[in-house]
Formats: structure tokens, sequence, C-alpha cells
């Protein structure tokens, strides 16, 4: 199922005379995908039933953190064959390859350099929303991106401006798509917010 978003730029390359093709390859989807989405009416929204994600890794990040915080101490580098082959003892069943994309994507080693903590934070289901906008200046077009902290469910939108009105706008949507509205949003220096209070 493609995002709002995404529906939205099917309509607006078709406005601009794209083939169905060409957008297609431009998207990377299909020319089928492509057409039964263009024929959509401009309000529909699309709706997700998702788990919350759980990282396999998660459950073994405080012993994780523990032996990297050691090894700074003591001015080593603990192989990651050696956190793999401890986690597992732990009861860790994924692979070596996922356990090296989830300490890449955390930064952990560099966090345990910092000192900083390491646990991933995690709210209660419908606590948080965290929001922020994604600029791709050479298309003159913004993402604005939803994600819930429970469930890291995400919600995309491209619009042509980042204005309050249209920010607004576009929280409409997302809790729409969501299905329900979070108890509060985080907003990482958000330009719009920012300037709007």
């Amino acid at each position: 199922m493609l995002k709002k978003g995404e529906i939205k730029m099917i309509k607006k390359f078709l406005a601009e005379g794209f083939s169905k093709s060409a957008i297609a390859r431009k998207l990377g989807i299909s020319r089928e995908t492509v057409r039964r989405y263009a024929n959509l009416p401009d309000d529909y929204i699309p709706h997700i039933n998702r788990p919350p994600v759980i990282n396999s890794v998660d459950p073994y990040l405080p012993h994780i953190a523990k032996m990297l915080e050691t090894a700074e101490q003591q001015k080593s580098e603990i192989p990651l064959t050696v956190i793999y082959e401890e986690i597992k003892k732990l009861g860790y069943d994924g692979s070596l390859r996922w356990l090296q994309q989830v300490i890449l994507r955390y930064e952990l080693r560099a966090r345990a350099k910092l000192d900083e903590p390491i646990i991933r934070f995690e709210t209660k289901p419908a606590q948080q929303m965290q929001v922020d906008w994604v600029e791709f200046p050479k298309d003159n077009l913004s993402a604005f991106v939803a994600t819930m902290g429970y469930s890291r469910a995400s919600y995309v939108e491209y619009v042509n401006n980042e204005k309050i009105e249209t920010l607004i706008g576009c929280h409409m949507n997302a809790f729409a798509y969501f299905g329900g509205v979070s108890r509060n949003c985080l907003y990482d220096n958000m330009k719009t917010v920012i300037v709007a209070q």
C-alpha cells in the first residue's frame, strides 16, 4: 500500500504530463500501481493496521552498552563477533549482520565514546508523535514526516511549502492516517513551529 504522500506525487506528475510508465520508473513502482492510485479521489487516505516494531536487538541493548562502556574505559575496542557471541548466550537469535546494522544505526560505539545513554527511548502507545520536515530543494518540495514513538509507524506527505496552515493540514492528515490523535507532538527545532511561536 502506498502512503498518501506517494499518491500525491503520482497525481502531481500526472498533472505535469508525465506518462504512467514514466511515473512508475521515477517512483520505482509498477505501472499497474500508478494506474490504480491515479484513479483514487484526492481526499483518499490509506489506512494502516501495523503492530509495534520490535527490534530483536533492543532487549540486549543494556548488556551491549555495558560491554562497550567497559571497552571504552579500558581504551580498547570490542569486536562485533564478541558482542554477538555474548548476547547469543543471553538468548539473542538474530543474525550477526542485523546486529551490525543496529549498532551502526544507533551509533552505539560513538555514543559509548561520548558517554551518551544507549537505551532506545520509547513512549507508551498514542503518547507521542515525532514530527519534522525533510526538504528536497531541487524538486521544490518538502516532506512532512510524522513517526509514532511507540510503533515507529510513519506518515509522509509531500508539499510545496512549509507554511503553518500546510503544517496544520499535514497534522490532520497524519491523525486520520493513524486513526487517532497522539497526546503530544515532539518537534526537533522545526522552523515552522519556532517561527509560529
